[in-house]
């Protein structure tokens, strides 16, 4: 069975300690290095180029931006998923680090086994959140639903990078193909897929499209 390898960040010795410590029996997981700021954690990965998952707190001691760190990670290393895990579960903090790239988000009083289970699936390319960021993040779903109508954003609030975006997926061309057209990231383009998701109020992909075709942005 090939190892899931990881890197811990934290700028707490005492965290990153126990955390090896927890995960130590578990055999499908290797801890490869650990970290406690984020240019730390930039040195581990270019050392540890096998690493899939980086769980990382979102408050670190060096005074650095969580939202710039993990943006700066996966520039440079896009193989790698990012697993929030802290003690922050305002719904600021959990929208910052989604935007920026974390495909998880879990917060320190979660059990091993669910940090177990979250480090197994976003190293499959899935999202994963606890159960109270699932439900921070529902709540805002349905307060944006009840104040704002599907469509209602006019497109001159979305970014020029958003109108391409969402042209191209109208337009029915993968993640992969929109990356190699804009000269981004596939994760970058996922990225936005969500942001347009949740920025226009829309269920999916095919929300989008119709969003696109009722404000002409393609050609029928």
């Amino acid at each position: 069975m090939s190892s899931i390898d990881i890197l811990i960040v934290d700028d707490h010795q005492m965290i990153r300690e126990g955390i090896q410590a927890s995960l130590s029996d578990t055999p499908d997981i290797r801890i490869v290095g650990e970290a406690g700021t984020g240019d730390e954690a930039l040195e581990k990965l270019a050392a540890h180029p096998s690493v899939k998952v980086v769980v990382m707190d979102i408050s670190l001691g060096d005074g650095q931006d969580s939202t710039d760190i993990t943006q700066k990670l996966l520039k440079q290393f896009p193989q790698i998923q990012v697993l929030v895990l802290t003690m922050h579960d305002e719904e600021a903090h959990i929208t910052t680090m989604l935007q920026a790239g974390a495909t998880g988000y879990l917060l320190k009083d979660t059990g091993m086994d669910e940090l177990v289970t979250a480090i197994r699936t976003v190293s499959s390319g899935d999202t994963y959140f606890c159960k109270r960021v699932a439900d921070t993040m529902m709540e805002k779903f349905m307060q944006k639903k009840k104040s704002v109508k599907v469509g209602g954003i006019p497109v001159e609030q979305l970014t020029k990078r958003e109108r391409e975006i969402l042209q191209l997926i109208a337009e029915e061309f993968t993640n992969q193909e929109i990356a190699e057209k804009l000269f981004i990231s596939p994760r970058t383009v996922d990225t936005h897929r969500r942001n347009l998701i949740l920025k226009l109020n829309v269920k999916n992909t095919a929300g989008l499209v119709r969003y696109a075709i009722k404000q002409n942005l393609i050609d029928l």
